[in-house]
């Protein structure tokens, strides 16, 4: 695998740098940390001027596969941390585990709290019922990925005040101490910008992009049980969404909602764009 580009080709020399750069980082011959060759001998390899291999360097670096450090160079990003949207309904602690990951979580609250109007909608329950408040930074491999707010009646699983959360599954424990089993699940995904306490938390700047997962979890019966509000880093988490078509009547018909929905396994789920308000 070499350094060099076509120049007979109508293809921009910038592109085809990135293309031979990026070929090089998949085939692990630079691993995350590693520093790549200096502008200038960049230049050298491949035969091209210092805009044309700036060009292809900010590129990679958009889309998250290097990181630019001044006065220091250019190194190879960690690979994104990956998340399922639908066809199983995981929380963050498993899909992590799955991976081969350890996931950790500092428990920056928790306590019981009465129900605010959004989250009593959410619960379907009356206002200032008692819930549950769980606020979590989860961490892999030591560096935060994800600011999760968590609300549960308290009604249904009053043990979960005390447990300690920062080194095992919510999820797990909801089944194990309290017969609670999460059948299904509606979740919606929209990009925002971290504002200062955020920004703290996560380790990122001010305005930063996040991710932000919006969920209502629901018990077999269609009680919802759990209400989630968690907000990931924008340049380490990538979800994964599959799509399905689903029979009705016997036709193949496509399943539209207003949001992104996560249904329970074997259930159809289909994207609508949707545009937001300022938050």
């Amino acid at each position: 695998m070499g350094f060099t580009i076509n120049r007979s080709s109508g293809i921009p020399f910038y592109i085809q740098v990135r293309d031979v750069l990026r070929e090089h980082l998949q085939a692990g011959i630079w691993q995350p940390g590693d520093r790549l060759p200096s502008e200038p001998e960049l230049c050298r390899m491949f035969a091209v001027s210092r805009p044309v291999i700036r060009q292809a360097l900010n590129d990679l670096a958009q889309h998250g596969l290097v990181a630019r450090l001044k006065g220091k160079g250019t190194f190879v990003a960690p690979p994104k941390i990956t998340e399922s949207l639908v066809q199983k309904l995981t929380g963050f602690y498993q899909d992590m585990v799955e991976q081969g990951y350890t996931p950790t979580a500092r428990v920056l609250r928790q306590e019981l709290a009465p129900a605010g109007r959004r989250v009593a909608e959410r619960l379907n329950i009356a206002p200032e019922t008692p819930v549950i408040v769980i606020e979590r930074l989860r961490f892999v491999q030591d560096e935060p990925i994800q600011l999760v707010t968590t609300y549960i009646p308290q009604a249904a699983c009053p043990a979960l005040l005390e447990v300690d959360l920062s080194r095992r599954s919510l999820y797990a424990f909801l089944d194990e101490a309290c017969g609670i089993v999460i059948a299904r699940g509606h979740r919606s995904v929209e990009a925002v910008a971290a504002n200062e306490y955020e920004a703290q938390m996560l380790c990122v700047k001010k305005g930063a992009p996040l991710i932000l997962l919006d969920s209502v979890s629901y018990l077999s019966d269609g009680t919802p049980i759990e209400y989630y509000h968690a907000l990931h880093r924008g340049d380490r988490t990538r979800f994964e969404v599959e799509l399905v078509r689903v029979r009705a009547s016997g036709d193949l018909q496509t399943v539209l909602d207003e949001q992104v929905t996560s249904m329970a396994l074997g259930s159809g789920v289909v994207y609508r764009e949707k545009i937001r308000p300022s938050r």
